[in-house]
């Protein structure tokens, strides 16, 4: 697994240098800017796990930094400030913010911090690859499916209409839908091929063939609760 790399932005060099050495000790790896347009620079890194932001840094206060690459990136940002006013921590909880930590603070408390967002994160991120509905769980980063808990061989245009199906649950979806979303609109084939799609996948579900149901003269739709 590659470790998680922290963007560190701060004016302050003996702070930069501080964390820089901890997060390292603790196995991670560290990027590091001493002003805001820098940090700019650096957080749109597609590498980086999370970002410890400054708040008072020259060029660009870290609010601005935070408020201009929010919708960029969806990793944790963390405030470190100084200015212990709620009124502060409100402003920079607002403009993006995941964490507001006032310094000084202990090195022990902010990696914890660290860590635990970062566990967090994992989660979500877990998450949104998988979908659940009973006993069948779909896994949309590998390819899998999981059928109480015994993986099912799918090919890949089987797998991609369960997905399509799934994504799609309790909506019905006629033959032409479908269609169009696996194998796109301007392919030419015989649309029948999605009804010999949908009937291997009912009998590789075996004895939970309700999750795909036929809508009589319409389509197919997935029945289940998704989780």
């Amino acid at each position: 697994m590659n470790s998680p790399t922290i963007l560190i932005a701060d004016d302050d060099p003996d702070i930069v240098r501080l964390l820089a050495e901890s997060f390292q000790d603790e196995g991670f790896l560290t990027v590091e800017a001493s002003n805001g347009k820098e940090a700019l620079e650096k957080a749109l890194d597609p590498s980086l796990s999370l970002i410890l932001l400054d708040i008072m840094m020259p060029e660009m206060d870290g609010l601005d930094v935070c408020r201009k690459i929010r919708n960029a990136v969806n990793i944790p940002i963390l405030f470190l400030s100084a200015k212990d006013r709620e009124l502060d921590r409100v402003i920079g909880l607002e403009v993006g913010a995941d964490d507001y930590i006032l310094k000084p603070f202990s090195i022990s408390e902010l990696i914890a911090r660290v860590r635990a967002h970062l566990r967090r994160e994992n989660r979500y991120i877990s998450a949104a690859k998988l979908i659940h509905s009973g006993s069948l769980t779909i896994n949309k980063d590998t390819f899998e499916v999981f059928h109480h808990d015994k993986r099912v061989e799918l090919s890949t245009k089987e797998f991609q209409i369960l997905l399509y199906l799934a994504e799609n649950a309790n909506r019905v979806l006629s033959r032409e839908q479908i269609y169009n979303a696996i194998w796109g609109e301007t392919e030419f084939g015989d649309i029948n091929t999605v009804t010999v799609h949908i009937k291997n996948l009912r009998s590789k579900l075996e004895q939970d063939k309700h999750y795909i149901k036929t809508v009589w003269g319409i389509g197919y739709k997935f029945v289940g609760d998704m989780q």
